[in-house]
């Protein structure tokens, strides 16, 4: 049955930091909340908007992470704020033992404001989460 399936669950986070000039930047970061580690993640990342001659996109970036610890996470990459108006999308696919996983993440344009910030405890840090 459907309902016995266990799919591990990883989150996306876009974190808000300061830098040494105490200037906001924001990081994406995958949380693995497992009590297991996950390995061999693979994670494309990409901006999009609009269709047909109103359409935008930025270039396809990938990334690979051999392993997240349990109860852990990992930085993805930094986001400019010039992309917060676009749909940011995160497609994760990640090992647990044997088996292949796939979650994806789309931050829908102008989710990633002030108004939406909680606390992230795992990283200390103040973000928007997406399970």
């Amino acid at each position: 049955m459907k309902k016995d399936i266990h799919i591990p669950t990883v989150e996306g986070v876009v974190a808000r930091e300061k830098n040494e000039l105490n200037q906001d930047f924001w990081q994406v970061y995958l949380v693995n909340k497992n009590d297991f580690p996950i390995g061999r993640i693979l994670i494309t990342s990409q901006g999009f908007y609009g269709e047909g001659e109103e359409e935008v996109k930025t270039s396809v970036l990938r990334h690979f992470i051999d392993d997240v610890e349990a109860q852990s996470f990992a930085l993805i990459e930094p986001i400019d704020e010039a992309v917060f108006r676009l749909n940011n999308e995160y497609w994760v696919s990640y090992w647990v033992d044997n088996q292949l996983f796939d979650k994806r993440f789309l931050f829908v344009p102008d989710s990633i404001v002030e108004a939406n910030l909680t606390y992230i405890s795992i990283l200390d840090k103040e973000g928007i989460l997406h399970e």
